[in-house]
């Protein structure tokens, strides 16, 4: 018995939730292996089509997004989370852009990996496949919705999307354009998945689909990450929230540092790759948090700070709370930013390695030896040297999207774009060798 048959049978006590998932699963896996063998051509003519259905249908997609945030601002959910769910025209724009940019990009199947020719003849090459079919489990944020359907057409995906119920409406919209347009560019509308059910028996259902998924990916908060990591039986590929760092060295250019930090805390507060802790050396605290502090403070953020950055803050008037232990874990994703003050790069490093959650971390110096110090000691998908946090993105790597931020070590790690959406076939091919 196949393994899609049998985790069908197995499934089929579940609930609606799980009929759902059986069902997208079943799907998805038959529009898999028309998109295994696409062309780069027809991949991209669908890609492109997307695009144009996205800002076609531009009008009809915000309103559902008015409906959704109209339903969550009354529940009185924080400005950052509805941040996160809000399109406008801009967003919309930028979402067809990031499909027609994955258009431009290499087609990651078939791509040669390794290969060579053994001593018995025999031609080894080891090739990218797709993973098959990958579900995403996210919140809020519909702009994932286009961007990881994108990704994995282009990678030779199927996806089955189990967004929020806060954008329960944006989502069903944007999904819609995008089946229309890969069915009408000749590719299969199931390529493109969305789960209804808003309860957690959707995701307790994909997180137990073996047979019908090979890859799930959860987005978000710490929960959601923690409770799919802990109890899926399908594998995952895990990402992490952002509780980044900036450290400001004792020479660093601190004329240079201190739009980098405002920046990194607030061009996008809501992000993952938002800076949510300033550590600042005691050799330069004096003359570089009096200007930051201002700068962030101008900037609306609360600032949450250790005893020697309070008594500069004090000192020159800015308002400033005291920081407590749980400051220095929290991923704000708010104009929050926890300050500290530390003796020296030895302490910097400690203070990473026991508060960060190994995504982003930035250092701020011109010393050569500290900049790479702090990348060979600092354990992070990504460590940044003289430049912002926010760079932290499939979208400014040249990936064209990415699908998640992986801080995990295994298959990905950092922004994920195309080749992280596929795997690995050795194809061995011989001119009559047996082995002895």
């Amino acid at each position: 018995m196949s393994a899609t048959v049998a985790t069908a049978e197995t499934m089929s006590g579940l609930d609606a939730a799980g009929r759902e998932v059986r069902r997208a699963g079943e799907a998805a896996r038959v529009a898999a292996l028309t998109l295994a063998t696409a062309t780069r051509g027809a991949k991209d003519v669908a890609l492109l089509a997307m695009a144009d259905r996205l800002e076609r249908d531009s009008a009809r997609i915000l309103a559902a997004n008015t409906a959704d945030l109209s339903s969550t601002t009354a529940s009185g959910t924080p400005e950052a989370m509805l941040d996160r769910l809000r399109l406008d025209s801009t967003r919309v724009a930028a979402m067809a852009e990031g499909l027609r940019d994955l258009s431009r990009l290499a087609d990651p199947v078939g791509e040669l990996v390794r290969g060579s020719r053994l001593a018995n003849g025999l031609e080894l090459r080891q090739v990218r496949v797709p993973l098959g079919v990958v579900a995403i489990v996210y919140e809020a944020r519909p702009n994932v919705t286009s961007d990881a359907a994108g990704l994995c057409l282009k990678s030779g995906n199927a996806v089955i999307l189990r967004g929020s119920s806060s954008a329960a409406s944006s989502n069903a919209a944007i999904v819609a354009s995008l089946r229309a347009a890969v069915e009408e560019a000749g590719l299969p509308a199931d390529a493109i998945q969305l789960l209804t059910d808003p309860s957690r028996a959707s995701v307790r259902a994909l997180q137990r689909a073996r047979g019908l998924v090979d890859a799930l990916i959860p987005r978000g908060g710490a929960d959601l990450i923690r409770s799919v990591v802990e109890n899926a039986s399908v594998p995952v590929i895990e990402t992490g929230i952002g509780n980044c760092h900036v450290y400001v060295d004792r020479a660093a250019d601190l004329d240079a540092a201190v739009p980098i930090v405002v920046n990194a805390k607030t061009s996008r507060p809501s992000v993952c790759n938002a800076a949510e802790s300033l550590l600042v050396h005691a050799d330069v605290a004096d003359r570089f948090l009096p200007a930051v502090l201002d700068a962030l403070a101008g900037a609306g953020v609360t600032l949450h700070a250790d005893e020697r950055a309070l008594a500069a803050a004090r000192r020159h008037a800015i308002a400033a709370q005291p920081a407590t232990d749980a400051d220095w874990d929290t991923e704000f994703l708010s104009l929050d930013l926890a300050v500290r003050v530390v003796d020296s790069l030895d302490e910097a490093l400690h203070h990473i390695r026991t508060h960060g959650s190994g995504h982003t971390e930035a250092v701020l110096t011109d010393s050569e030896a500290t900049a790479q110090r702090f990348v060979a000691e600092v354990d992070a998908a990504v460590v940044i040297v003289n430049a912002s946090t926010r760079f932290t993105d499939g979208g400014e790597f040249g990936f064209g999207a990415e699908i998640g931020v992986s801080t995990q070590k295994l298959h990905a790690r950092g922004p994920m774009g195309l080749p992280e959406l596929t795997s690995t076939k050795y194809v061995v091919t011989g001119s009559g060798q047996t082995r002895g």
